[in-house]
């Protein structure tokens, strides 16, 4: 496959990178294999130098690393700079907590003594998408280099400089050679490393059909593996919510990233008796963004970060309309150069329609009007998705009641704020298993071995 950074904002190609050779891909796994053979025994606070390091780069080159971001998948630069700050963070929460996350943890058999201790696995392999170029890498090496293992990567095909300029960045950093591997492979060398021997556990965040095939992969090979995969979050509005508050939630919800974020509010359930004042609000406010150069700070709406990314988006919405929705607003790309596409607003989506399952990832929100708290649980919950959700009421009991009804990995009452590295990531259904960030993230590529001392005879 070809690596390309073509800007979303102008359509103009600006790099390409060839694939790696089987040599270079054999030459790569070797050097992480080795390397772990050291870093495994490296202390906690040695591992930690090297990481904060790396996060103390990231701050003092926050424009260089947003800018990047900006060119090769349309990031509004505001957000670009939010997300290399955030990524920082998570490498310093990190290199700060490792070792008392990773602990013994002492056990209290009937006899002797017994306890857990943690070690890492080996050499992972991360798969790692193109919406948030850092961040998901920082989710992976922050927690698994400070457990210990080292990691080769592949990034998404339309960011290639934003992964190499991240493995750079562990150089930098004095990370000894095999730590951190960026790997420029095509889907079937991916396949490769999951079968190698010497990889020994796969972290995949991306679409749902990537996620079958590289689970089954590592299934196959009885490796362990973490997938976060898409979303379809409700945001819930219940008929007491302030609406001077949830508003800008649901704007934010939904056009963070140009709604391109697998925990966005993409299922808007409101009841009946506020449905239409929040409506109103709600359209307005979005229709008040203004497309625009995502490297121009006072832009409000950016491009999607492909052309294809566009089509499918569009065509998904035209079947949504042939299928019954109504389109409250937009519907098709803006008519200016780029792969802009007008906010949309679809209504009246019945059960059989497609979209009442789809995930649409990018500015298009699907409405529902349902009559009270019971239906809109029930709603939230009819999807084959299981990522995130919020609620808006302004009695917190009830809101924390319906946050513990709806099945997913992460519920938000009065807020959609998951940037935060204390807070473990991760779903349920179709948006896959286990979890990254917080104590759950660092815990997934480690053993858990028992040890245990006791003074007994053998048994007769």
């Amino acid at each position: 496959m070809a690596y390309q950074s073509i800007n979303p904002n102008d359509g103009k190609t600006l790099k390409t990178f060839d694939s790696i050779s089987p040599a270079q891909l054999e030459t790569s796994l070797a050097g992480a294999e080795s390397c772990f053979q050291t870093w495994k025994n490296k202390s906690y606070k040695e591992r930690a130098v090297i990481v904060h390091k790396a996060a103390a780069l990231l701050r003092a080159s926050v424009d260089d690393f947003a800018k990047l971001a900006t060119l090769e998948m349309g990031k509004r630069i505001n957000e670009a700079r939010g997300e290399v700050q955030f990524s920082a963070d998570i490498l310093d929460y990190y290199a700060e907590h490792a070792e008392s996350f990773l602990a013994p943890v002492k056990l209290n058999p009937k006899i002797g003594e017994a306890h857990m201790e943690s070690s890492p696995l080996g050499v992972l392999f991360c798969v790692e998408p193109w919406n948030f170029p850092y961040y998901q890498l920082a989710r992976v090496a922050g927690a698994q280099l400070m457990a210990g293992n080292t990691i080769v990567v592949k990034h998404a095909g339309c960011v290639p400089q934003c992964a190499i300029a991240f493995e750079k960045l562990w150089i930098d950093a004095g990370a000894p050679a095999g730590l951190y591997t960026n790997l420029l492979i095509t889907h079937e060398q991916s396949g490769v490393v999951i079968d190698d021997p010497r990889v020994k556990g796969v972290a995949l965040t991306g679409s749902v059909p990537a996620g079958r095939v590289v689970a089954a992969r590592a299934g196959q090979n009885l490796k362990k593996s973490s997938m976060e995969l898409g979303g379809s979050d409700a945001f819930i509005v219940l008929d007491d919510a302030d609406l001077d508050k949830t508003i800008p939630w649901a704007v934010w919800g939904r056009m963070f990233n140009g709604g391109q974020t697998c925990c966005a509010a993409k299922r808007f359930i409101v009841q009946d008796s506020i449905a239409d004042a929040f409506l109103e609000k709600f359209q307005s406010a979005l229709s008040a963004l203004k497309a625009g150069d995502p490297m121009d700070e006072k832009s409000t709406h950016g491009p999607l970060s492909s052309e294809e990314a566009l089509l499918q988006l569009i065509k998904q919405v035209d079947v949504a309309v042939q299928h019954g929705a109504k389109l409250l607003m937009g519907g098709k790309r803006i008519d200016r150069p780029g792969s802009f596409m007008e906010i949309t607003i679809l209504t009246d989506i019945a059960p059989d329609n497609p979209a009442f399952r789809d995930e649409f990832f990018g500015p298009v929100v699907s409405f529902y009007r349902v009559k009270d708290e019971a239906a809109a649980i029930a709603l939230a919950n009819d999807s084959d998705f299981g990522l995130g959700g919020s609620v808006f009421t302004k009695d917190v009991a009830r809101g924390k009641r319906v946050a513990s009804q709806v099945d997913t990995g992460m519920m938000f009452v009065n807020n959609i704020d998951w940037t935060d590295a204390e807070l473990p990531f991760g779903g349920i259904k179709y948006s896959g298993y286990a979890r990254e960030l917080g104590n759950m993230g660092i815990q997934e590529f480690v053993n858990k071995k028992l040890v245990r001392f006791a003074d007994l005879d053998a048994p007769t």
